[in-house]
């Protein structure tokens, strides 16, 4: 196995108690997703987390146009969560792609959740497979992300 083949692994510890946490990933997925993060070609207007098993994953741009980035394979409030994410190696929406985001919640006193989340089927793409790895595991990447989300939770 080799480097490229492993899920890229991010972890996050919440001040708030696991309904809050896994409420705010969820519900709350506009307020804490970078602006910058989206494929489509005019600025970012809002995320939509369709909260439901079989619900979309997509982006609603300024210009009005919406796309999508995959759907919700599991959802199992408010312990685990897992995405189809469906954006390929060139940063575009293909239905004929997946690789998989899941989001655990687990709670660690009343109060405080850890929340892991691990994107795995990485060498479905393929030749971008290292690239796009790179791009995931880094501070802009996931733990940005999840850092990100933290702080909305604790608000």
């Amino acid at each position: 196995m080799t480097m490229t083949d492993l899920p890229v692994r991010k972890t996050v510890t919440v001040q708030a108690p696991v309904e809050k946490a896994f409420r705010v990933f969820t519900e709350g997925f506009d307020r804490w997703w970078f602006r910058e993060h989206h494929i489509g070609s005019s600025d970012l207007k809002q995320v939509v987390l369709e909260c439901r098993e079989g619900g979309r994953w997509y982006e609603i741009d300024v210009d009005g146009s919406e796309c999508q980035w995959g759907y919700v394979l599991h959802w199992e409030p408010p312990s685990r969560l897992v995405l189809a994410w469906q954006i390929d190696g060139t940063w575009h929406f293909d239905p004929a792609f997946l690789t998989e985001v899941e989001i655990r919640f687990v709670a660690e006193g009343p109060d405080q959740t850890r929340v892991e989340l691990e994107h795995r089927d990485l060498d479905r793409f393929g030749d971008a497979q290292e690239q796009i790895r790179a791009g995931f595991d880094s501070a802009g990447g996931w733990q940005g992300l999840l850092e990100a989300f933290a702080e909305a939770a604790t608000a």
